[in-house]
């Protein structure tokens, strides 16, 4: 709900009033300020006027004028006068000029806002008697003098497109100053304020927030009613704007609707939030319909119209006409109608009609020519409900409430009786009572409970009692959507496609994403595209590039989540090189090649030439592998083979040599030969095969005839039952085949070749060479504040090829997606990672990588957390040392991080040592700790430390060595403040002195008493090596007395003392005795106790009593002399006395009783004293269990006071005031009180004065 506005004080003390003047006069227009030195401005249609021929502006002092020279029609508009803050509007009326007798007219006017104006322009107040007046007025002039109000209170037409500010009340007569009230408890420091506007006109509304306190930009939104975002409808007719001032830190938020339309008016709604803070400011706009025409005509207005001028067709709009009626009733078209028509009564057509008798209704209608009557029946009725003062209801709704989504929301109203039922509906429908709807009574209230709101309660509300209603509109807020799942850090390669993704806490909420703190939109590119599943929230970067590095953000109304892409340029790594060949001719040639990279493209070129596929030549990729395939070999294939992958800068070449078969004659009995170049002996010799590869072994032979050829590994003769060998000959070639070649293939592989002339042999050494196993689970070293130490140990097979390195990956312990830290091989076993969160849980492998590509990854390592050490523990001083023991003490480190201490080390070495020796095993978590068995007379140096789970902090270490030896100190005894003075106890109280002391080595400790040795079995005493203490469990007055304590240490010693002083209470007074009766006085007279209690008697309890009664009544509570006079006692009766002593402890046990009575003897004449009406304090509380009562006097109890007594009989308690005196007048208040509450009565007592001995007597002549 809009805040009220306060009520300024206006700079004027008097104000320039409407005029009304002919074309050429001059028009003189004054104002009188409450400054003298007050700035002045006059406008005219919201535009300064300056000093001219035209118009005349003068100051004097307080008196400020404007004088306006020969007005034409131009000039009859609106003016207003501004000083300071205030600004008072009003109108030069310009009327042609005709010769008519003129009517001198004063008009009174108090501007007043809009809602004020339709109840001043609502009478007809007669015009002046002609008469009193000098000139007479012009024919126009009559209805501004018969409707003055109307004509005052009657705003100046704004210009068409005049901007109206919010805070100003259109007609009002001084605009407010702005609203200076800050709402402490909102984020608002100004809201926007309800406002009202013509159509056709602009209007702006401004909101202000103080972000001083804000962590982040606040959010600003607009609504019209409940839902409507008016983000969207900017444009030609409504524009938002945003200021930012730096100095002040306060943001400026504006709504400027341009040319209003009457569809404009309704309720807005202003929100504004920022992270977890949220508020808004309901307001409304109203728009009126454009100033009526000069000659508007009340009952021409109501009368149907239509196109071919009938009156019994039509249409007319009431609310339009409504909202005109302050005009018409003042215009002087209107006046004129009236004159016009004769026929027709004079007076206001509404005013008559409310008085009227709905009987006489139709009657008014034919007088008035009024053909709508059913129309104006219909708006009388609604003006008269709004009239009525409501008779079911004593308190209505409120017009909204707003609750939270899931929260409970009491709707609460006040009947005006308590026996009425109530219905309660929602959006027109009846309510029924169920689990989430509860309906209770209470007296006069009613109440409608909504338990777990939710979106669907987001309605209109209402209240029946009988024909009367009440409605209220409920909004439900939902809460705010937090992050469930946080965004995960990344690394990528260029190129790659990378997904963010998020959970929220509801479906389908609204999330922003951000990179480095700027907003990400879908751009045309789309570059970015943004996701959404259920409560998932994915963000989409199709191809990363360099410039996608940095920091994602995606931020909801309740939180926001963080994550750190890394792209990486890819660094195409060669697994497997190609290799030279050498072929005959018809044979098939394979160059093959494998990159890092599967999705990298290459390009074969022979001799520079780009190869292009044809029949006998085929170039295929297949994952990362690339391959280039001859068939059928012919002389002018021979040349240098060269791939070249697309996007980087190196190939890889080979060279393909064409070997000639030449044929000469051999004779037919040729021993077989192998042809090889190697034996098969040295490493030249070895072929490598890349495991899962084919492994061909093509061997030229010769012999005539053909010879066969047998292939065996080791003493094993290779054949083709394995279904991986095949053995295949040809002329001249011998060729062995293993399929997919693995680790146990490795070995020596001979080929022998036999005929009839001979037999040759050959060894060929086949290595197998593999990626490299995983290696071992990493271990954890060490962490830090957002780093980590780890370890392995190397694969127990590095696949035949040395290891090149290592590739490492870490995770969040509860997330899936592994992150990449390096993508060059790291060579060595200990790697440090870094830039880690410092509280989250983590998890490390590691790949091993060779030559041929790389393993598969390691187990996990065991979870850990980045936390830095504690910052070395501080304070460290020797609290205590003896011969082989120290006692050392320090403080906790200042900065302990997010992880919990484990507990300190303490260790400690001989000075001039580095070899440092553990004190105890383990670790101690206090900060106090006692070194023993240390060798005596050395000198040592100890320091400490602090152990969380990042390890061990800086040591902290002892300024300088210490000697261990025990150190001599002089006993001092060192008495507490409180046993400095005489330590005074009652008879059995316990006694429980603890006397601390200084001294090394322990002293000897004596007690004595007066210089006597203390009783053991009356006074205990234990002693420590810092403090003695005396302990007597029940005291007796023998106790009291001097204790003295020695300490002794060899020829030292140290001495104090403490008196101790036991009491009791006294003994009674002793010879109390009545020394003279005189009047209503008694003096008596007694002497002191002989046992005080050891201690001073303060003062004696005198007490009275009536023979008669016998009760008691106290005279003097604490009085000190041992003689006093009893005095007010009534004549005729017999008294007896009795005297209490009072020490420290309190009262004696036994009192002194008077020897003697005293007799007031009874004087000649009855005084009758007048009657005053008796006070009753009785009070029948009423309660289970049955209360305690307590009385009051000034809020101080007077239970235990003998001056008072109180009685209860049957319920009912009375308290007894014993001849009351002035100081016994206050408020008396009786108070109950049992488990279930408490109850309180108050009352006033006051006390007259007592008439004295002459106005007694002058009252008994009187009486003669």
């Amino acid at each position: 709900m809009p805040e009220p506005v306060k009520k300024t004080v206006s700079a004027f003390a008097k104000k320039p009033k409407t005029q009304v003047a002919e074309e050429g006069e001059t028009v003189v227009f004054e104002t009188e300020t409450e400054k003298p030195d007050a700035k002045v401005r006059w406008q005219c249609n919201t535009k300064d006027l300056v000093s001219g021929d035209k118009y005349v502006i003068k100051a004097d002092g307080n008196n400020h004028s404007l004088t306006i020279q020969a007005v034409t029609k131009e000039d009859g508009t609106a003016y207003a006068v501004i000083a300071g803050g205030s600004k008072v509007k009003f109108d030069l009326k310009v009327k042609e000029k005709e010769v008519k007798e003129e009517v001198k007219l004063e008009v009174k006017e108090e501007v007043k806002e809009e809602k004020e104006e339709a109840q001043g322009g609502a009478g007809d107040p007669a015009a002046p008697h002609p008469a009193a007046t000098d000139t007479v007025a012009p024919a126009d002039a009559p209805a501004l003098a018969e409707t003055p109000a109307a004509a005052d209170t009657t705003p100046a037409a704004p210009q068409p497109g005049a901007n109206i500010q919010a805070h100003d009340t259109p007609g009002s007569d001084e605009s407010q100053a702005p609203d200076t009230k800050t709402d402490l408890t909102g984020l608002f420091t100004e809201k926007p304020q309800s406002g009202e506007v013509a159509v056709g006109e602009n209007i702006h509304f401004v909101a202000k927030v103080n972000a001083a306190s804000l962590l982040k930009k606040p959010t600003i939104k607009w609504f019209k009613g409940k839902w409507m975002d008016l983000a969207s409808k900017s444009g030609k007719n409504l524009q938002l704007k945003e200021l930012y001032d730096r100095n002040s830190k306060v943001y400026t938020f504006e709504m400027q609707i341009i040319a209003a339309k009457p569809s404009f008016a309704g309720a807005y709604r202003c929100e504004v939030s920022s992270r977890d803070k949220f508020d808004s400011c309901n307001f409304d706009l109203t728009v009126h319909e454009a100033r009526a025409v000069e000659g508007f005509d009340i009952r021409a207005a109501f009368r149907r119209t239509s196109v071919d001028g009938s009156e019994e067709a039509g249409e007319l709009d009431f609310s339009a006409l409504l909202k005109k009626s302050s005009f018409f009733k003042g215009s002087p078209g209107h006046r004129a109608s009236k004159s016009q028509v004769k026929s027709e009564p004079d007076g206001d057509v509404w005013e008559i009609l409310q008085k009227a008798p709905a009987s006489e209704y139709e009657k008014i209608a034919f007088q008035y020519g009024i053909t709508d009557l059913r129309g104006m029946l219909k708006r009388l009725k609604k003006m008269k409900k709004e009239e009525k003062k409501s008779e079911a209801f004593l308190k209505k709704l409120d017009p909204a409430y707003q609750v939270e989504k899931g929260h409970k929301m009491k709707l609460c109203i006040e009947v005006a009786n308590e026996d009425v039922d109530v219905k309660w509906l929602k959006n027109g429908q009846e309510i029924q009572s169920t689990g989430r709807y509860i309906f209770e009574s209470v007296g006069n209230k009613r109440y409608l409970t909504i338990n777990h709101c939710s979106l669907s309660d987001d309605a209109t509300y209402t209240c029946v009692v009988g024909d009367e209603k009440c409605t209220t509109e409920l909004f439900v807020k939902e809460p705010p959507v937090t992050i469930t799942s946080n965004l995960e850090d990344q690394m990528v390669m260029k190129g790659e496609r990378v997904e963010l993704e998020c959970e929220v806490s509801e479906e389908g909420a609204a999330v922003k994403w951000e990179k480095d703190g700027v907003e990400l939109t879908r751009d045309e590119s789309f570059k970015y595209r943004f996701k959404k599943d259920g409560r998932k929230h994915v963000l989409i970067i199709n191809e990363a590039t360099k410039e996608d590095c940095g920091h994602y953000t995606v931020k909801t109304n309740g939180g926001e989540s963080m994550a750190e892409l890394m792209v990486s340029e890819k660094e195409l790594e060669v697994y497997q090189n190609i290799a030279d060949l050498t072929v005959k001719a018809k044979d098939e040639a394979v160059f093959k090649c494998e990159v890092s990279d599967e999705n990298v493209n290459g390009i074969w070129y022979k001799n520079g030439v780009e190869v292009k596929a044809d029949a006998r030549t085929h170039i295929t990729h297949i994952g990362r592998i690339h391959k280039l395939t001859i068939d059928d070999v012919k002389p002018e294939d021979e040349g240098d083979y060269t791939f070249v992958p697309e996007g980087y800068a190196f190939n890889l070449s080979a060279k393909l040599n064409f070997l000639e078969v030449k044929i000469d004659y051999v004779p037919r009995q040729d021993p077989p030969k192998i042809h090889l170049d190697c034996t098969g002996q040295t490493a030249d010799s070895t072929i490598v095969v890349v495991a899962g590869n084919k492994l061909r072994l093509d061997v030229p032979i010769t012999g005539d005839p053909a010879p066969t050829v047998v292939w065996t590994k080791g003493e094993k003769v290779m054949t083709e039952e394995d279904g991986r060998v095949h053995v295949e000959s040809t002329k001249g070639h011998c060729i062995f085949t293993i399929e997919g070649a693995d680790k146990q293939d490795e070995g020596l592989y001979s080929v022998i070749v036999r005929n009839p002339a001979g037999e040759d042999k050959a060894d060929i050494n086949v290595k197998v060479v593999d990626a490299p196993d995983p290696p071992s689970a990493p271990r954890i070293l060490s962490v830090g504040e957002d780093s980590c130490v780890v370890q392995w140990d190397p694969p127990k097979s590095d696949g035949g090829n040395p290891i090149i390195g290592y590739v490492l990956e870490r995770k969040k312990k509860k997330s899936y997606r592994w992150m990449r830290l390096n993508f060059d091989p790291y060579t060595d076993t200990t790697y440090e990672s870094k830039r880690m969160i410092e509280g989250v849980e983590y998890e490390m492998r590691v790949y091993a990588v060779n030559a041929i590509g790389m393993s598969r990854h390691s187990a996990a390592s065991q979870p850990f957390i980045p936390v830095a050490p504690t910052s070395e523990p501080v304070g460290l001083c020797v609290d205590d040392i003896s011969d082989t023991t120290i006692s050392l003490k320090w403080r906790s480190p200042e900065h302990l991080g997010s992880s919990e201490l484990d507990g300190y080390g303490v260790e400690y070495c001989k000075e001039g040592s580095d070899e440092w020796v553990p004190a105890f095993e383990g670790l101690t978590e206090r900060t106090s700790v006692i070194i023993r068995d240390l060798p005596t007379g050395e000198k040592m140096q100890f320091r400490v430390r602090a152990y969380n789970m990042a390890g061990p902090s800086a040591p902290t270490s002892l300024a300088q060595a210490v000697t261990i030896h025990e150190i001599m100190q002089k006993p001092k005894i060192w008495i507490p403040r409180n046993l400095r003075q005489t330590l005074i106890k009652k008879v059995e109280e316990t006694i429980n002195l603890v006397i601390p002391f200084q001294g090394k080595p322990r002293p000897v400790i004596t007690w004595t008493k007066d210089g006597e040795p203390l009783n053991p079995k009356q006074v205990s005493v234990r002693n420590s090596d810092t403090d003695t203490i005396l302990f007597i469990r029940k005291s007796e007055r023998k106790d009291s007395g001097k204790y003295e304590i020695k300490l002794q240490i060899e020829n030292v010693e140290d001495t104090a003392s403490i008196s101790i002083q036991i009491v009791d209470l006294p003994g009674s007074p002793e010879k109390l005795k009545i020394m003279d009766v005189w009047g209503f006085n008694v003096a008596l007279e007694w002497k002191p106790p002989k046992d005080n209690g050891n201690c001073e008697i303060t003062g004696y309890m005198v007490q009275k009593a009536d023979k008669k009664t016998m009760e008691w009544y106290t005279v003097y509570e604490l009085y000190r002399r041992t003689n006093c006079v009893v005095a007010d006692l009534i004549m005729g009766n017999e008294y007896i006395f009795r005297i209490y002593a009072v020490n420290m402890v309190g009262l004696s046990l036994e009192p002194c009783f008077s020897a003697d009575s005293a007799y007031i003897q009874k004087t000649g004449f009855e005084y009758k004293p007048p009657t005053y009406k008796e006070h009753d304090f009785s009070e029948a509380p009423k309660g289970i269990p049955k209360p305690k009562v307590t009385w009051y006097k000034n809020k101080m109890d007077i239970s235990n006071e003998a001056k008072y007594r109180m009685f209860s009989k049957q319920g009912v308690l009375t308290l007894e005031i014993r001849k009351p005196c002035s100081f016994d007048g206050g408020v008396y208040m009786c108070k109950a009180v049992n488990a279930s509450g408490e109850d309180v009565v108050e009352c006033k007592l006051e006390i007259r004065p007592q008439i004295t001995k002459e106005e007694r007597e002058k009252q008994m002549n009187k009486a003669d």
